[in-house]
């Protein structure tokens, strides 16, 4: 069977890479480069509940994609990041970095900037075709947040915000029209953690994912207040031993059963690897054990992030912006092995993978 997965880039001149895998053959295939907004490469993309659309944090904007066929992807319409005056400025260092596309109606938008006068989230509506349509909210964080990474819980009514900059959790409530109001936030175990991304069992369990602290925290939601109440476990993401300064940890991700959570750390060197972690979760979605914590190809430069198959447990993604490729790796008998790989030589080559068959 052929799979196809869009890739974008950390640095302009933006394009969308399609990557097809074939699952039998184990290779992987660069179907087509299209071409984008110059100036707004997609560090971080995500589907539209339906993978009709894809939405890009976009620098200084945020973008969505008509997707009609992997070889068929069309501009639809670029938002400014709002909040701040400041943020969408050019001489500023703020940037979109992440967002989250709702699952269930009315299926907004939500987007966070990072670096400096980073203090809002932005919250934006869509038309009818799927695209991003305005920005219907700023919802505000603190003077000194960085969000890097959200998730819903699985009614979609609880919102969770990793804040690497602020050092901790946040908690929203989402209303029917899609706007967010705030329950409250609490502090990462470690001062020296900076929460960069989370992820969230369908039972309650939430892993937060330290950039600093290099380790996967656990935590469980509070069912009267929704809010996270830390367990003291903690995995860690670099074997024992190594400077901690030396990485950052950087995306924590559940595969299709949930059976099983992956995460990685990248090398602030080009010279030492970045690590992957497997876990193996209990039904409940408690952590039972690491599994291993096996090197990656190179650091992973801004990326190594994982993306694990949505449809099976089978097939993992890894992408690297050192060298510039994608891989698929696959996950057997709990065993992790390489089975495709390709590089694709362009500037700012390869943030992160969405799987669209």
């Amino acid at each position: 069977m052929l799979h196809h997965l869009m890739i974008g880039t950390w640095t302009p001149p933006g394009a969308i890479f399609t990557v097809e895998f074939d699952d039998e053959a184990l290779t992987l295939r660069l179907v087509k480069r299209t071409e984008i907004p110059h100036d707004e490469p997609i560090s971080w993309m995500t589907f539209d509940h339906a993978r009709k659309n894809i939405y890009g944090a976009s620098m200084k904007k945020w973008s969505s994609y008509a997707v009609k066929a992997p070889s068929e992807i069309t501009h639809s319409s670029s938002q400014p990041m709002g909040g701040d005056p400041k943020s969408a400025s050019p001489d500023t260092n703020t940037r979109a970095i992440f967002l989250l596309a709702a699952q269930k109606p009315p299926y907004c938008v939500y987007g966070n900037t990072f670096y400096d006068h980073a203090l809002y989230g932005n919250v934006f509506s869509v038309d009818a075709t799927g695209a991003i349509e305005k920005n219907i909210q700023n919802y505000e964080y603190q003077p000194n947040s960085g969000i890097h990474g959200m998730v819903f819980d699985p009614t979609e009514t609880y919102l969770y915000s990793a804040d690497l900059r602020a050092n901790k959790i946040w908690t929203h409530k989402k209303s029917a029209d899609g706007t967010l109001s705030l329950v409250g936030s609490i502090d990462a175990p470690a001062p020296g953690d900076h929460p960069r991304w989370v992820e969230l069992h369908p039972s309650g369990y939430l892993y937060a994912l330290m950039e600093a602290g290099n380790r996967v925290a656990v935590y469980v939601i509070d069912e009267a207040t929704h809010m996270p109440v830390f367990t003291h476990i903690t995995y860690p993401l670099v074997p024992p031993g190594l400077p901690l300064k030396m990485y950052r940890g950087d995306v924590v991700f559940m595969s299709h059963s949930k059976k099983y959570l992956f995460a990685t750390t990248r090398s602030n060197s080009f010279d030492v690897t970045g690590y992957i972690a497997a876990f193996e979760l209990g039904p409940k979605g408690n952590v039972i054990r690491q599994i291993c914590l096996n090197p990656t190809p190179t650091s992973g430069g801004h990326s190594n992030a994982v993306s694990p198959c949505p449809w099976s447990d089978e097939w993992i993604a890894l992408t690297d912006d050192q060298d510039g490729f994608v891989e698929v790796y696959r996950w057997r008998d709990e065993f992790l092995g390489r089975v495709a790989h390709l590089d694709i030589k362009e500037p700012g080559f390869g943030m992160n993978a969405i799987w669209y068959d």
